[in-house]
């Protein structure tokens, strides 16, 4: 049976792959071919396990009942491989919330005891597959959950596959301009690209009033708009990122805080994101918004708590803690 699990208003389902193959669908044995022969099987496995079913549709849901599934894992004992399908079918490189969520899963079923490696397969030509993290249990302010290590983050139009965008500078930092986006709200014009395993283009704005809300993305007009530049082909655009890019929207609140939202790539406007909050931090920090140590990055879904390891003035490593709850 498929369990679906909460991380922060984001929801995946948790599916082995001997399920999936006792309901005909055939997903490989291994992890490497099941992401080179993905447009076989993922379709009909979001199709078998993402609706709704029996449960009521709520009257302002999205179509699908979670934000993807992860299918995993492919052993039984640690390193673990997973891959982690979005609803359109599409393979993602990371979800901090999601590795949380398989995380959690690993734990209920005895098979993740302590510290291990997850690692997603996926079938993008511009990144390194499998991507992996270093996920390690943990408690923090009373809450069990896990902290994932995402490595150290590569900036620019370069990191995510940017082609045909312009440069400008905020408080010192080069980021970029992003005419796709400045054409629907002018107050997005400043955007800092971010890889943390898979892409980010994350937009500073000044004020709080200039973030999308999720309500305002899930209308046609700005989803679409924003689909254009979200999705790859032939879905989306594949501009100003052939491969697509994951969107977000950052605002300063206070001091180590800020105010974010998400459209991601494969999916669109999502309660919360794990990685997306991540690049958040680290895009408010090179334009000077933030300082090293803790960053709390608040979103619909909750509040996501992001640490920023530096040395002098240079990122070393961003890590990410996540919790996550079993849905009824």
């Amino acid at each position: 049976m498929t369990l679906f699990y909460d991380a922060r208003g984001n929801i995946y389902g948790v599916v082995s792959p001997a399920l999936l193959r006792n309901k005909g669908i055939e997903v490989p044995d291994s992890a490497a071919l099941a992401a080179r022969t993905r447009s076989r099987w993922t379709a009909s496995a979001v199709a078998s396990e993402c609706g709704w079913g029996a449960i009521p549709r709520p009257a302002d849901a999205k179509a699908h009942r979670c934000d993807g599934l992860l299918v995993g894992p492919f052993q039984a004992e640690p390193p673990f491989d997973l891959l982690i399908v979005n609803t359109d079918g599409s393979l993602a490189e990371r979800s901090g919330n999601g590795l949380t969520i398989f995380a959690q899963a690993l734990t209920e079923q005895a098979l993740m005891t302590d510290a291990c490696e997850l690692r997603v397969h996926h079938d993008k030509t511009d990144a390194v597959s499998p991507v992996a993290t270093r996920v390690e249990p943990s408690v923090r302010e009373d809450v069990a959950g896990f902290w994932l290590e995402l490595g150290l983050p590569t900036f620019g139009p370069s990191a995510v596959g940017a082609q045909g965008v312009d440069q400008a500078f905020l408080e010192g930092a080069e980021l970029s301009h992003i005419s796709e986006l400045t054409a629907i709200n002018p107050q997005w014009a400043t955007s800092q690209f971010v890889r943390v395993g898979n892409p980010h283009c994350v937009t500073l704005v000044e004020r709080v009033s200039a973030l999308p809300d999720n309500a305002q993305m899930q209308q046609p007009a700005l989803f679409e708009a924003l689909k254009a530049i979200a999705f790859a082909p032939p879905a989306g655009g594949g501009q100003p990122c052939a491969a697509g890019v994951n969107l977000q929207w950052a605002a300063r609140e206070s001091r180590n805080r800020l105010i974010a939202r998400v459209f991601e790539r494969g999916e669109g406007p999502t309660a919360s994101s794990g990685t997306s909050a991540s690049a958040v931090a680290c895009a408010a920090w090179r334009a000077g918004w933030v300082e090293s140590g803790d960053i709390a990055v608040v979103m619909p879904g909750g509040i996501a708590p992001v640490r920023l390891h530096t040395q002098d003035k240079t990122l070393l490593s961003v890590s990410l803690f996540g919790a996550a709850r079993l849905q009824g």
